[in-house]
C-alpha cells in the first residue's frame, strides 16, 4: 500500500539527489545523493527507496531552460523518466526544476559549506528545494467542499484558507508564482 510521502529526485548525468517529505507533507528534507551506475541500476535503488520510505508518490525535476524552452538535457531524462514509470507502483509527477540547483550552491555558501562538502550536499539539497517548491502548491491549491449545496449543481470552493494566511507562499520573490506541474501519472 503506497504510503503519503513523496521522494523528490535531482536528476543528474553523474548523481542523482533524493529528498523525502514528512507524512503531512509539510516539509521536505534531503536524504541522499548517489552515483549513478547504469539505468536499472538506478532504477531498482529509487524503486528500493519508494519501498523502504513508504513513499506514496515520486516527482521527478523537469530540467527546462530559463525561457521555459526544452534544452538537450530533457532527451536524457525523458528515457529516464519513462524507464522509472514503468518501474514504479506509484504516481511519478513531472516538476519544473529551474534554479534549484544554483539556490541550493547559494543556500550552502551562505551556510559556510566547504567547496568539496558542498559537491556531495548539492543535489540532495537541489531535490529538497524541489520538493518543498512542489509541497506548498499543493498547500496554496484550493480545497474543493466535498459536500455540494442540495440547491445547485455547482460544488462550492473553501477559500478559507487563502495563500495570503499562510506563513509558508507559492510565490516566489517579488510575488511570481512558482514553477507548476508539467505532468502526472
Amino acid at each position: 500500500m503506497p504510503g503519503s510521502r513523496i521522494l523528490a529526485l535531482d536528476y543528474g548525468t553523474k548523481r542523482i539527489g533524493v529528498a523525502l517529505s514528512d507524512e503531512l507533507r509539510w516539509t521536505a528534507q534531503p536524504l541522499e545523493t548517489f552515483e549513478r551506475r547504469t539505468l536499472d541500476r538506478d532504477i531498482a535503488h529509487i524503486v528500493s527507496l519508494v519501498g523502504t520510505h513508504e513513499v506514496g508518490a515520486v516527482l521527478l525535476g523537469f530540467p527546462l531552460q530559463l525561457d521555459g524552452r526544452e534544452g538537450p538535457a530533457i532527451q536524457a531524462m525523458r528515457e529516464f523518466s519513462t524507464r522509472l514509470e514503468q518501474g514504479l507502483s506509484v504516481p511519478l509527477v513531472l516538476w519544473d526544476e529551474r534554479m534549484t540547483t544554483k539556490a541550493a550552491e547559494d543556500l550552502l555558501i551562505a551556510a559556510d559549506v566547504s567547496r568539496k562538502k558542498r559537491k556531495g550536499a548539492v543535489d540532495r539539497v537541489a531535490a529538497a528545494i524541489l520538493l518543498q517548491s512542489y509541497l506548498a502548491s499543493l498547500e496554496a491549491a484550493p480545497a474543493v467542499d466535498a459536500w455540494p449545496d442540495t440547491q445547485s449543481d455547482a460544488l462550492t470552493v473553501d477559500t478559507s484558507h487563502e495563500v495570503a494566511d499562510h506563513h509558508r507562499s507559492s510565490a516566489g520573490r517579488r510575488g511570481r508564482p512558482r514553477p507548476g506541474r508539467l505532468s502526472s501519472r
